[in-house]
């Protein structure tokens, strides 16, 4: 009950969630007796582990890709593709977060790297600004979906599964969320009637097509590296982060040459901030759930989705609506510290396939990316935007809609998830 209490409040007050999770942590301990040396020993315990050295790997390739001129090669792909069709340079700003999300490991840095382009694009294309910040926001949801993705590093963490079949199974998902979003974009652009059709013959689009994708050729072989170097047993998910950041740098460096060493300064510094930010909620994370399991928390958790839930169906359903209520208000790595560990088993016991229901549990923490008050995204994008969260309210009703639906469709169709595996 106190702890119950002081999160509401420090919520409320809108403390940082690592200090809410701390200093609920440390009430629990207090009132149960037990001496307060166990909470560095946890804290540091969380994050002495060789899988969350990909995290600051993953972001720093991130920024990489976004200073070195990957990412505006890929906005200029994704054009040339789509760009000729109904509601073509939305569709084109959706394309775009799901090639920048298969080396940026991060929604909210996907959304950063497209949203600063593609938002005025739409715009003199007759998009309203709210849907474009709310597109934009939405799509870089993929970046915690589609591989590589920080969160699944997380979760394989926590729920102690495999990272790199996390990754292969994020693939058909991502695309699947990706191309559903790229349709309802394409019905809102004909219901609206904004961004019109400009006809091109098939050898005018060949021919704007062949010089971008050649352009961003280097751009595009990094996924290809990195998952084939996983799925081949080259090197682990961890080792792969490595890969990705000496990829990012020699290509931005050498053969881009829009790397210099000023920026070289600021990538690690932006690097290092962001790594800071995700250790801190890591290590708290840890800290709150020892303490949620010292009150036998998980336990009971656990025990009442058992006598609730008759199979797994109405399991799938509970983990469905718990985790888009609890997505709304906590961070995403939060929300898979504190419950992964908790739902994992239980799914287990249900049948369910671990790698699958990691998948599950991604879709639905990414949802809540966009989802207010605590939406990552829709801040991001906002603040490029210059838009008010509550004027994007509307549009993005229709894309959550659209998630939903897809989130279900994810959670009771396996094979979406496990035909790569």
């Amino acid at each position: 009950m106190l702890m119950s209490a002081t999160m509401a409040v420090t919520l409320a007050l809108s403390v940082p969630i690592f200090v809410v999770m701390g200093l609920c942590a440390v009430v629990m301990l207090r009132s149960r007796g037990i001496d307060l040396i166990s909470v560095p020993q946890n804290v540091f315990e969380a994050l002495d582990s060789f899988a969350l050295m990909a995290v600051p790997f993953y972001v720093l390739a991130g920024n990489l890709m976004k200073t070195g001129g990957i990412s505006r090669r890929l906005i200029a792909l994704a054009i040339a593709l789509v760009g000729w069709i109904r509601g073509g340079v939305g569709a084109a700003s959706v394309l775009t977060c799901m090639f920048f999300s298969t080396m940026s490991g991060s929604s909210s840095a996907t959304t950063a790297a497209v949203g600063g382009t593609m938002i005025p694009a739409m715009e003199t294309k007759g998009y309203p600004k709210p849907f474009a910040a709310a597109l934009v926001a939405v799509g870089g949801e993929l970046g915690a979906i589609i591989p590589p993705s920080l969160p699944m590093v997380i979760y394989g963490l926590v729920a102690n599964a495999s990272i790199g079949a996390l990754f292969i199974a994020g693939i058909l998902p991502g695309i699947f969320i990706g191309l559903s979003l790229i349709a309802t974009v394409c019905v809102m652009a004909k219901i609206q009637g904004f961004d019109e059709i400009k006809r091109v013959s098939p050898r005018e689009w060949l021919r704007n097509v062949i010089p971008v994708a050649l352009d961003a050729s280097l751009a595009l072989l990094m996924p290809v590296i990195i998952l084939g170097g996983i799925y081949s047993g080259a090197f682990t998910a961890t080792e792969a982060s490595v890969v990705a950041v000496v990829y990012g740098f020699v290509v931005g460096a050498f053969v881009y040459r829009e790397i210099g060493w000023r920026d070289l300064i600021q990538i690690l510094n932006d690097s290092a901030i962001m790594t800071g930010m995700v250790m801190l909620i890591v290590a708290f994370a840890a800290l709150f759930g020892y303490a949620l399991t010292v009150d036998r928390i998980p336990q009971y958790f656990g025990q009442l989705i058992a006598e609730v839930a008759s199979g797994p169906i109405m399991f799938m359903l509970l983990v469905n609506v718990l985790l888009f209520v609890v997505g709304t208000f906590m961070e995403a790595l939060a929300t898979i510290l504190i419950l992964g560990p908790i739902l994992a088993p239980i799914a287990a016991g249900y049948g369910i396939d671990p790698v699958h229901f990691g998948i599950i549990m991604i879709v639905n923490v990414a949802t809540g990316m966009v989802t207010p008050p605590v939406a990552v995204n829709l801040t991001i994008a906002s603040q490029i935007s210059g838009v008010s969260m509550d004027a994007m309210t509307r549009p993005l009703l229709v894309f959550l809609a659209v998630l939903t639906i897809d989130v279900l469709i994810i959670s009771f169709v396996p094979a979406i998830s496990l035909a790569l595996l």
